[in-house]
């Protein structure tokens, strides 16, 4: 995977102004999850998101919480993975948040991670 951030046509969602970039993962089918850290809170991010994509979203956990909102119609017989936005506290239970996994950087650790999986490609 490139280090450069994809663009919001390829991830077929927005992504949060001062979302950073961290990475990608093959998720199969011709799909990708890319992976954005924020330094906003996880309810401003779940806020954000039901705005934007004009949707409520699902809350898949509440603990830790999690929200999933759906971009694209899941197609069985063509995607591994629902292509949509899932928002992740990593602040819960005490957690210091997600690290960052560019060395040096600053916020050391993430309290919110928004994961973009595309549609297939």
């Amino acid at each position: 995977a490139s280090d450069a951030a994809p663009n919001e046509a390829l991830l077929g969602a927005p992504v949060y102004p001062s979302g950073v970039y961290l990475t990608s993962y093959d998720a199969g089918r011709g799909q990708r999850f890319y992976i954005y850290g924020v330094v906003a809170p996880y309810a401003d991010m779940v806020n954000y998101y039901r705005t934007v994509l004009k949707t409520k979203g699902d809350e898949l956990f509440e603990e830790p919480p999690t929200h999933q909102f759906e971009t694209v119609r899941y197609r069985d017989e063509s995607m591994a993975f629902p292509p949509s936005v899932t928002i992740k506290d990593f602040t819960y239970g005490g957690s210091a948040g997600y690290p960052n996994p560019k060395k040096g950087a600053t916020p050391e650790r993430f309290p919110t991670i928004i994961q973009i999986a595309a549609p297939p490609r």
